[in-house]
């Protein structure tokens, strides 16, 4: 791993924690007032403070949807997603020293209907990430970040009593180690997710001209520049 990309994992793996962190935390207390905005800010200065050094992915689900657009190579992908799932896990040992138990379980719909609740989030998640963060139409924007973290949180009080809101496999990961999900659950979760998340991409590669679009050593050359 050379160092421009071992800066990018850790800047992943400080974002990830964070917004798991956060989720945790949330989750630890009962009647947490406006939960789900707490949760949608968390990402979205997450977002603003990595941005331009790892592009913020803080979720296994925007990273394959990133590296299906073109936007990453396949081992940027694999140790982005490590580096998420390492921070969930940091996260969900962090959460319980500081509340000393376990959350409750969120989800409150079937199985089905937590399939199609997640895959709809992450849709969204995914589908707003690559528009408003990599295409080339919206490059340079300086309102990525809050249209990221407002999805969550709108897509969290949407179906947020259904499934509990993920939208995430790092997420999903740790809620699970929290003892919010089942074993068996978290394969329901990230298979939703990573499932919309290809779906999103495909969609974004339909709609939006490849010919245009930025090649990944372009992003990487930005991201040198800022660091």
């Amino acid at each position: 791993m050379d160092k421009l990309l071992l800066r990018k994992c850790i800047v992943e793996f400080i974002g990830a924690f964070f917004l798991i962190f956060v989720i945790g935390c949330v989750s630890s207390q009962a009647r947490v007032f406006l939960g789900p905005l707490a949760i949608g800010a968390a990402l979205m200065v997450m977002i603003f403070a990595g941005g331009h050094i790892s592009g913020a992915h803080y979720n296994p689900a925007v990273t394959l949807g990133v590296w299906i657009r073109g936007g990453c190579n396949g081992l940027q992908a694999i140790c982005y997603m490590i580096a998420q799932v390492v921070a969930a896990v940091a996260a969900a040992i962090v959460v319980p020293m500081l509340f000393g138990h376990t959350i409750t379980p969120g989800a409150t719909g079937s199985t089905a209907q937590v399939m199609l609740a997640e895959f709809l989030g992450t849709f969204a998640l995914v589908y707003t990430v690559l528009n408003v963060a990599t295409a080339p139409a919206t490059a340079g924007n300086s309102f990525y970040g809050l249209a990221i973290g407002f999805t969550v949180f709108v897509q969290a009080v949407a179906v947020g009593s259904v499934s509990g809101g993920a939208f995430n496999p790092a997420v999903a990961v740790g809620v699970s180690l929290l003892g919010a999900m089942k074993g068996q659950s978290l394969v329901v979760y990230c298979l939703s997710e990573l499932v919309a998340a290809a779906a999103a991409a495909g969609i974004f590669r339909f709609v939006v001209s490849q010919d245009r679009a930025p090649k990944p050593e372009a992003s990487q050359r930005r991201a040198v520049e800022a660091i």
